[in-house]
C-alpha cells in the first residue's frame, strides 16, 4: 500500500504541475500544448479525485478508531459504527484506484477513424453496415462528438459496402476501440418473402488518429493519385480532379477521399487516414509478436473476430467477448451504448490487471 500511495502522491504532484502550466500565458496561447496538457489532465483527474476521497475516508477512519477507545459507551459505539461504515468504503476506493492505475493505451484520448464494411450476406450485410453507421452516429452525437465522413460506397439495396469516418472527440478512440471485429445480425430481410431469418455480417475497424510526429511515413512509400470524384456530392462534385487516392506500396493499403471541398482538403484527410491504417497494421504485427499482451486484451481487435450478435426477432444483443447480453436491441441501435461501452472498458481494465498480477 505504501508503494501505491507513493505513486499516487507523484500523480497528484504532476496534476498540480499541469494546472499551473495551463495558467501560463505562453501556454494558453499555444493551442497544441494546451490540448496535450488538457488530455493528460483529463486522464489524471479521476485518479486524483478518487485518491482524495480515499484519504478523507482514511482520516475519518483514524478518528473513529480513537473514538472507539473512549470510556463513554455511546462514543465507543459511535466510533465502532463509523469503523464498520468506513472499512468497506476504503476498500472500494482502493479497488477503484487499482483499476485506474492500470497502464492505459497512450492513444485512448485521441480522435479515431471507424471503417465499416458490409461482409457476409450480400445486400443485407451492406444494409446492416448502414444501420451500424447510424448507431455510431447517434452515439457520437449524444457524446457531443463530431463525425466527418472520409469515404462512402453506397449499396444499391441501401446501406454501404464501405463507409469510413473520423470521430472528433476527447477519448473517442479509448471508448470505441473495442468495436473492431465482426458484427453479426440475425433478422428477416425486407426482401424475404417466406419470413425466414437470415444471418449477415458487417465488419468494423477502429483506428486512432495519429499525429505526424508520433508515427512518420516515408513519402517515397506513397503513390498519390488525383481523379474526378464520383457519386452524389453537391455542387463541387465532378468539376475538378478533387478526389485523392493514396496507396502505401509496402503494405498495399489503399485510401480514397473525395468528400472534401477541395483536392487540398481531400489530400490532407487521405494522408491522415493512411497514417492511421499503416499504424494499425504496424501495431497488429507487434501484438502478434507479443502474445502475452494480446492475451490481456478484450478480444484481438482483428476485423475477422466475431464480437457481437444482434438478434432482431428476440430484441437481444450479445457481446461474446465478455458475455454481456441485453434484451434492448432497439435502444442499442438507437445509439444508447454507454452501458455496453462501460462494461467493455471495465472488462479490459480487469483483464489487464489480472495480466499484471500473473
Amino acid at each position: 500500500m505504501a508503494k501505491m500511495e507513493e505513486r499516487l502522491d507523484s500523480i497528484v504532484k504532476r496534476y498540480n504541475e499541469i494546472n499551473e502550466e495551463m495558467m501560463k500565458p505562453d501556454v494558453v496561447s499555444d493551442r497544441k500544448t494546451m490540448a496535450k496538457l488538457g488530455r493528460e489532465q483529463n486522464e489524471l483527474t479521476p485518479i486524483v479525485e478518487t485518491y482524495q476521497e480515499y484519504k478523507q475516508a482514511k482520516s475519518e477512519y483514524a478518528d473513529a478508531q480513537e473514538l472507539s477507545k473512549e470510556e463513554d459507551k455511546e462514543l465507543r459505539e459511535l466510533g465502532q459504527a463509523e469503523i464498520e461504515r468506513l472499512e468497506p468504503l476504503m476498500q472500494e476506493y482502493l479497488d477503484k484506484l487499482e483499476l485506474l492505475l492500470v497502464p492505459k493505451d497512450p492513444n485512448d484520448s485521441h480522435n479515431c477513424i471507424l471503417e465499416i464494411r458490409g461482409a457476409a450476406g450480400g445486400d443485407e450485410g451492406n444494409i446492416f453496415a448502414g444501420d451500424l453507421f447510424r448507431m455510431y452516429s447517434k452515439y457520437c452525437e449524444s457524446k457531443g462528438w463530431k463525425i466527418e465522413v472520409i469515404e462512402a460506397e453506397d449499396s444499391e439495396a441501401g446501406g454501404y459496402s464501405l463507409i469510413s469516418f473520423k470521430v472528433n472527440g476527447d477519448g473517442a478512440y479509448g471508448t470505441l476501440k473495442f468495436e473492431s471485429g465482426s458484427h453479426r445480425v440475425q433478422r428477416v430481410p425486407k426482401t424475404e418473402a417466406q419470413g425466414r431469418i437470415h444471418t449477415s455480417t458487417a465488419t468494423v475497424l477502429c483506428m486512432p488518429e495519429i499525429e505526424e510526429e508520433d508515427f512518420d511515413i516515408d513519402m517515397n512509400d506513397l503513390e498519390i493519385e488525383t481523379m474526378r470524384a464520383s457519386g452524389a456530392g453537391g455542387q463541387h462534385i465532378n468539376k475538378t480532379d478533387s478526389a485523392v487516392r493514396i496507396i502505401h506500396k509496402p503494405t498495399g493499403i489503399i485510401v480514397k477521399c473525395q468528400d472534401g471541398r477541395s483536392q487540398h482538403e481531400n489530400r490532407a484527410t487521405a494522408l491522415m487516414t493512411i497514417r492511421a491504417r499503416v499504424y494499425e497494421e504496424h501495431q497488429r504485427e507487434l501484438d502478434e509478436k507479443n502474445d502475452a499482451e494480446r492475451r490481456t486484451k478484450i478480444g484481438t481487435g482483428d476485423r475477422a473476430e466475431k464480437i457481437r450478435t444482434y438478434n432482431y426477432p428476440q430484441n437481444r444483443v450479445t457481446d461474446h467477448r465478455i458475455g454481456y447480453t441485453v434484451n434492448q436491441l432497439d435502444r442499442i441501435m438507437d445509439g444508447r451504448l454507454d452501458d455496453l461501452m462501460n462494461a467493455l472498458q471495465l472488462a479490459d481494465q480487469q483483464a489487464k490487471l489480472a495480466g499484471e498480477k500473473s
